[in-house]
């Protein structure tokens, strides 16, 4: 899905996920019954994304003076390392867009961080019976699957399932 403005890309295009009903079923019971058990929720950060009066300049100026190497869909994938430099699976995405763009909605925020999760399903299911306010869309897509919830100060966050193996 191709995001409108100068972006290029959609910005669901850069996640993945599977799960399996079983999985969710396992997951729901044992959080809501207190077992040893507990669902890993968040295990990392997926993407970092935010928006400018000029997405243009300001990739510009991050490419100039931070060294950031600024794609034309107007972001750059840091590859992960192991920690001895290695390149391990897994990247994190880093994009500027258009501060008109409705993709942040129903956030007024500049900014969205999107979270990589091992379980979308599972998480969107516990965080609805936690009384958050989980937004109802949800998006398949070549790259996973991703879902979104509203923080307590009005920030979308997205959250985002790697197929497997990535």
């Amino acid at each position: 899905m191709e995001r409108e403005g100068d972006r290029g890309v959609g910005w669901q295009n850069i996640a993945l996920i599977a799960t399996s009903t079983f999985g969710v079923r396992a997951l729901r019971f044992a959080f809501r019954h207190g077992s040893e058990a507990r669902m890993k929720r968040v295990t990392g950060i997926g993407g970092i994304f935010f928006n400018a009066r000029d997405p243009v300049a300001l990739r510009v100026w991050y490419k100039k003076h931070l060294g950031i190497d600024v794609q034309e869909w107007g972001g750059a994938a840091f590859t992960w390392t192991d920690e001895s430099g290695a390149p391990t699976k897994g990247t994190t995405i880093w994009s500027v867009g258009k501060a008109d763009g409705d993709y942040f909605a129903p956030s007024t925020s500049s900014f969205m961080i999107n979270y990589r999760v091992g379980n979308l399903a599972a998480l969107l299911q516990v965080l609805r019976e936690e009384g958050c306010n989980v937004l109802e869309k949800t998006d398949d897509s070549e790259y996973g699957k991703f879902g979104w919830v509203m923080d307590p100060e009005g920030n979308k966050v997205e959250l985002w399932q790697p197929l497997e193996g990535q």
